[in-house]
């Protein structure tokens, strides 16, 4: 891997020592370089510099105390707000090269014209806070509702990525698509979303199981798959893992004894900071041809 070209970046009150090599814009660093031990970046418009002075500068003059684009979700002092790529294409690009210093991603796309991006903040008298955030397709050819997901390391542990992974999949049902993230998941990605995959299935298998009337506690697939958006690959590459979908006499069927269920409920840790969905303001985009690619 390429050796990293910062060492500490300054963000709000937080100093967090970066993990993987960002390609920054030329203007802050370009190969040959020598190392920048700490880079400072404004926390609200996600501008780079190189000494103190100049971010204090920036941070006289500078009113914003919020991402560009809509707020499209509060509860409580948690927001998301929807930041359109091509309309505030250096946030998002910033965005990127923020996201590259703690991802061990081959490639980030620099071009964010084609996406949107959901920002997580935390809110306090002093603004909204950047906690994480995940880009989205406008039009994805492969029904992907996930792109690129990221919690900064000073809010990881907290159920962001659960709040996350659940907010992408709130999205898909008002769309009334079944959605899965953009493969390869990085190994943190992955392991985020094995774990609320689960969780959120077992708890439908075991709401289904409890029901009094024997016909009503037969669900398929398909029901699960429209029940929580995920797709019937997913779904049913989860319930293989757990080992309760199994094949007898040509048909697959899923074994939801309780027993089963908790157990492997206890093991799926919690739900993460909840999504209340009737605090989503949103309405599905229409979309161009031109991002078909």
């Amino acid at each position: 891997p390429q050796v990293k070209n910062v060492n500490k970046i300054q963000f709000g009150k937080y100093i967090l020592d970066t993990w993987y090599f960002s390609p920054l814009p030329r203007e802050i660093w370009k190969a040959g370089d020598d190392v920048i031990n700490k880079l400072y970046m404004c926390e609200f418009t996600l501008g780079f510099y190189r000494t103190e002075a100049e971010l204090q500068r920036h941070q006289s003059k500078n009113t914003h105390r919020h991402p560009p684009g809509d707020e499209i979700y509060r509860n409580g002092d948690v927001s998301v707000f929807e930041v359109d790529g091509e309309k505030s294409k250096i946030w998002c690009q910033n965005l990127c090269y923020l996201a590259k210093m703690f991802l061990d991603h081959k490639y980030l796309y620099y071009d964010v014209d084609p996406f949107l991006f959901y920002v997580v903040c935390e809110c306090d008298s002093q603004g909204f806070h950047l906690v994480g955030y995940f880009s989205k397709e406008k039009e994805s050819a492969n029904g992907y509702n996930l792109a690129c997901i990221l919690t900064l390391p000073q809010h990881q542990r907290k159920g962001y990525g659960k709040f996350i992974i659940n907010f992408s999949y709130a999205l898909s049902k008002i769309e009334k698509k079944h959605g899965s993230p953009e493969k390869p998941l990085s190994d943190l990605g992955r392991v985020s979303y094995e774990s609320f995959w689960a969780r959120t299935l077992l708890l439908k298998l075991r709401e289904v199981s409890n029901k009094p009337n024997a016909a009503d506690r037969m669900i398929s697939i398909g029901d699960l798959a429209d029940l929580t958006s995920f797709t019937q690959g997913d779904i049913k590459a989860t319930l293989d893992r757990l080992q309760i979908l199994q094949y007898s006499q040509g048909q697959f069927y899923i074994n939801a004894n309780p027993k089963i269920i908790d157990y492997h409920l206890q093991r799926c840790g919690g739900e993460g900071v909840p999504v209340d969905p009737t605090k989503i303001h949103w309405t599905p985009h229409l979309t161009s041809d031109k991002w078909l690619r």
